[in-house]
């Protein structure tokens, strides 16, 4: 019935604008004035992965690069140097049909705004500055072959008030304050809030993230959830280099089948759940060091790699290390066919996994295939972007 609703919706949008006027761009339409364009991707990919437990996965998979995905936006200038904007977007995982998120119409994002002279105003549910950063955080943007997304990072909440400032000599500032967690006569103050700064120039670009989760009043763990990154890199021409630090909280051990996986719960969720004050991962503070670089060996073919450590703060051999190859080749127009090869190394109390754009529907369970194992992959998709 959802998958109904949105095929209606995208279906009617994409006609009315058909309809209105003759297509400016593929996919874009002009409607009264306004710019509508209808956008997505489909990414699939076959995955092979190894435990040393000797445990192995051979599957078919959606979202390496880019969770799939199909979305409506449009801006419409309202008058001088004033901008309405909207996007809605919902994910799909092209394995089955399903939607990423059987509740939700539009999982991804449903906001509106205001561009002006001093800002960007948006409110409703977005991303955050962290997630739509990842082209800066490492050669995978930050999707499979990243240690740091293995870890996990915070994508987007609801109810988000966001204002996004012009760049002016190369800095930019972007807050971010969800009211998601409030109710009548609420007094659990379960604010979200976002800050992020970046300064671009030249061939560098140096940035900063942070995400911040209010537990409950009443909490039982009382520590807030935390995650701050912090990135640089080079255009050095012929590629880039890119460094990353991130140092978290939000992880912690989950239920898996059988026993318990030590990490890959959220106490914070990625995308949109608040602290609930009882996941105790949130005690643990991690620290995961990141380094990668890229180089374009012709116009159309890129390769790089990466290696990034998580190291617990407790020291109690919850760390781990990490290491991909990968090539990314644009064998047609909006079309990139891509291989990777990666590795996680856990320590005896750690439990990280890859993970892509989406996560995996198929991969280890078993706390014996995960716990302090090695975990291997190889990795060969296509995306195609419309």
């Amino acid at each position: 019935m959802n998958a109904t609703k949105i095929a209606r919706a995208i279906g009617a949008a994409a006609s009315m604008a058909a309809g209105s006027a003759a297509a400016q761009t593929p996919l874009t339409y002009s409607v009264n004035g306004a710019n509508l364009t209808l956008y997505g991707n489909v990414d699939y990919y076959l995955n092979y992965q190894k435990s040393s437990s000797g445990s192995h996965i051979v599957s078919l998979q959606d979202g390496a690069y880019l969770r799939t995905r199909i979305g409506v936006r449009g801006d419409k200038s309202v008058a001088e140097g004033y901008t309405i904007k909207f996007q809605a977007e919902q994910g799909l995982n092209d394995t089955s049909g399903a939607q990423a998120d059987a509740t939700r119409l539009f999982d991804r994002q449903l906001w509106a705004g205001l561009a002006t002279p001093i800002g960007e105003f948006r409110l409703g549910r977005q991303n955050t500055a962290v997630f739509y950063q990842g082209s800066y955080i490492d050669n995978t943007t930050r999707t499979l072959g990243s240690v740091i997304n293995a870890f996990g990072v915070p994508s987007r909440y609801d109810s988000d008030l966001a204002y996004i400032s012009p760049r002016l000599a190369g800095f930019q500032f972007e807050a971010h304050y969800s009211i998601a967690g409030s109710a009548v006569n609420d007094t659990s103050n379960q604010a979200v809030y976002q800050l992020a700064a970046e300064w671009a120039g030249g061939p560098f670009r140096i940035g900063y993230a942070g995400v911040y989760g209010e537990p409950p009043d009443n909490a039982v763990v009382r520590q807030k959830v935390k995650y701050d990154n912090v990135y640089a890199n080079w255009d050095y021409g012929k590629g880039k280099v890119y460094l990353a630090f991130v140092r978290s909280n939000n992880n912690g051990p989950t239920a898996g089948a059988p026993g318990i996986l030590n990490n890959g719960a959220s106490p914070l969720g990625n995308t949109g759940s608040l602290v609930t004050g009882t996941d105790t991962g949130a005690l643990t503070f991690y620290k995961i060091y990141q380094l990668s670089a890229d180089y374009q060996i012709t116009p159309k073919l890129r390769i790089g790699g990466l290696y990034g450590r998580i190291v617990a703060e407790s020291g109690d051999q919850k760390d781990a290390d990490g290491w991909s190859v990968a090539g990314y080749y644009d064998i047609w127009k909006d079309t990139i066919v891509y291989a990777i090869v990666d590795a996680i190394k856990n320590e005896a109390n750690a439990g990280f996994r890859p993970s892509g754009s989406a996560g995996l529907t198929k991969t280890f369970t078993a706390a014996n295939d995960v716990n302090g194992r090695s975990i291997s992959g190889v990795h060969v998709g296509f995306v195609y972007r419309f």
